[in-house]
């Protein structure tokens, strides 16, 4: 039994939900999300809460029960708070700047990256050092963040490059004479 799709998805005040078929479609103050769901599970929307359930006890329909519960609780979070990540900038030299549609990035290789942001994701830097990544929709602001981070992964022995607000970077120890 699935612990995470047994729980019935809440429906904060200013977001309104409606199932058809297997489409969830959820509106709120920052937009409009829908997701189609596989026929392996059933969806109910039921007094402000929708819930999810499975077809049958076969391993599919049960891993599509809490997967399918996480996604539409992503879509409500999505539509009424959105979602945020944030990356720490670190290194001599290494800074980022955001001028419209692009993320200019400055770090240490020969040119200069111009990272193009997609549409539906907001990214600011405060400082040039920390990039805030901003979306309602969870897999592509985490998937911005991932390719941000791609061009400079840090590295074990400085700390130098592009990390997680928050992350541990384990460290090594350098060559001892």
């Amino acid at each position: 039994m699935s612990r995470i799709g047994k729980k019935p998805v809440e429906l904060p005040s200013g977001v309104t939900a409606s199932v058809s078929g297997q489409t969830v479609e959820v509106k709120g103050p920052k937009g409009t999300h829908s997701f189609t769901a596989t026929d392996d599970v059933n969806i109910v929307l039921e007094d402000n809460t929708v819930t999810v359930s499975p077809r049958g006890s076969s391993k599919r329909a049960l891993q599509q029960w809490g997967m399918s519960r996480t996604v539409v609780a992503n879509l409500v979070t999505g539509v009424s708070t959105g979602f945020k990540k944030e990356l720490e900038i670190t290194g001599v030299g290494y800074r980022a700047q955001a001028q419209g549609n692009i993320l200019k990035l400055n770090l240490g290789l020969s040119h200069e990256v111009n990272f193009p942001v997609p549409e539906g994701v907001t990214v600011t830097t405060p400082k040039p050092t920390e990039v805030i990544i901003e979306g309602t929709d969870l897999q592509l602001v985490g998937q911005v963040a991932a390719n941000i981070r791609e061009w400079r992964k840090p590295e074990p022995y400085k700390g130098k490059g592009i990390k997680y607000k928050g992350e541990f970077i384990f460290r090594k120890e350098g060559k001892k004479k």
